[in-house]
């Protein structure tokens, strides 16, 4: 399960509403459904007590209660909404499916209500998150979807978000615990980190901490493979400087950064992230409609303050030595402009590399 968000974060970004443009894109790709169970509705628990792991600590999570009656009801209701998640609301499965706990997480920006659902016949247990709607999420879900190597599925009604679970060891637990272990090649390991890295400037998703991504293991026949996966995005075009939006930067992701050092040159560094635009240029090609659609909305959004757009549509121009950047008014633009910048590299790498 993923860790949760650093509880030493003071300051909340607000919650941006999903404006008209959004809801038609979403209503238009089939991401906006009427949901039996809203986030107001799972607010109303009566009690709750804090959620501690296997070894006693206090995980930041408290688990909540509700009068019997009113859980009786949640619990088909959040079985149906898993149904519609999972099997575009095939509900034949239901009756195996218990919703054995619900948790809230009083940190971090969307402060999700955490769903565990056990399948009766084998034991086996999954979850959804269910959060406050905020446009910036929906974006960063969304550009996401489209952009990184991972699909996601997720689901608005009003202001409401349903959410799947993204698999994977948090970050600041791989670096604890996994990071050094015998069987993990070093070199892929600093390889995905290099990606990642430029996967979020590129669509400028910031505040990717250690404690923001997972690190996917999945065994191979020559190893283990690596894959890095961000599993917060409220922080999607929201702040106004540049290193927000480049993990490198922060202080907590240091022990990753120096891991890269040690096994990578700069040629190689050169090498994966050019893979990486590559990639990405990939996505939003084939893409091309869709995410025309979903960055013209963006471009209309308001989801950062006016002074945010300015800092980084400055620090941006410099950074690629492109004016064009000082014409964007909005986030939305700013990210219409790094993928146009994005396409540039692709075509003329050595005069665009950065």
């Amino acid at each position: 399960m993923p860790s949760q968000t650093n509880p030493a974060r003071t300051t909340r970004k607000p919650a941006y509403p999903i404006g008209t443009d959004l809801r038609a894109y979403l209503g238009r790709y089939n991401r906006e459904r009427p949901l039996p169970v809203s986030y107001e509705r799972l607010s109303g628990f009566s009690e709750s007590f804090p959620l501690l792991d296997n070894d006693g600590r206090d995980t930041l999570w408290e688990s909540v209660l509700y009068p019997q009656e009113e859980f009786d009801t949640l619990r088909r209701d959040l079985a149906r909404i898993y149904s519609i998640l999972k099997t575009e609301n095939d509900i034949s499965a239901n009756e195996h499916l218990v919703i054995e706990r619900i948790d809230y997480c009083t940190f971090g920006n969307s402060r999700p209500f955490r769903i565990r659902v056990v399948n009766s016949l084998n034991d086996n247990a999954d979850y959804f998150y269910v959060k406050r709607a905020d446009a910036s999420r929906v974006y960063g879900l969304e550009l996401e979807h489209l952009l990184s190597p991972f699909t996601l599925h997720f689901l608005t009604d009003a202001g409401t978000i349903v959410e799947e679970h993204i698999a994977g060891i948090p970050g600041d637990q791989f670096i604890a615990h996994w990071m050094e272990t015998p069987n993990l090649k070093p070199i892929r390991l600093a390889k995905e980190l290099v990606k990642f890295n430029e996967r979020c400037f590129l669509r400028l998703l910031g505040d990717m901490r250690c404690y923001n991504f997972v690190v996917d293991l999945t065994p191979d026949f020559e190893g283990v493979v690596i894959k890095i996966r961000a599993m917060d995005f409220d922080q999607q075009s929201h702040h106004g400087r540049k290193s927000f939006y480049i993990p490198q930067f922060f202080l907590e992701n240091n022990p990753l950064n120096f891991f890269c050092r040690m096994h990578l040159n700069a040629t190689t560094v050169r090498q994966y992230r050019t893979e990486e635009k590559a990639s990405v240029y990939r996505r939003a090609s084939s893409e091309q409609d869709r995410l025309g659609h979903l960055t013209a909305a963006m471009r209309l959004a308001d989801i950062a303050p006016r002074e945010n757009i300015l800092q980084l549509r400055t620090e941006l121009a410099e950074h690629y030595r492109n004016p064009g950047f000082l014409q964007c008014d909005s986030m939305g633009a700013l990210v219409q402009e790094s993928l146009r910048q994005l396409a540039l590299a692709v075509q003329d790498p050595a005069r665009y590399f950065d």
